[in-house]
């Protein structure tokens, strides 16, 4: 879909802003992760960032998969 229009992108998309803050990007097992800190005990997967195709056969990492922090022993950030 294209979209024209003379209105800037944050009143066409207004949610894009606020959801941006509250993602991070980790490494989980050796696997760069875009995730979104869903609430105090789990985070969500939003984008896998890795190159590498075994990485999206990974069953137990796909966008939308929740993470606990009980589970995260391999979890280190990045920024």
């Amino acid at each position: 879909m294209i979209l024209y229009t003379m209105m800037p992108n944050e009143l066409v998309f207004p949610n894009e802003a606020e959801s941006a803050s509250k993602q991070q990007m980790v490494t989980y097992q050796g696997i760069p992760l875009l995730v979104d800190l869903a609430d105090q005990q789990n985070v969500q997967v939003i984008r896998i960032l890795s190159s590498d195709p075994q990485h999206f056969m990974n069953e137990m990492i796909y966008p939308g998969a929740k993470i606990s922090f009980g589970d995260l022993g391999g979890l280190s950030a990045l920024q």
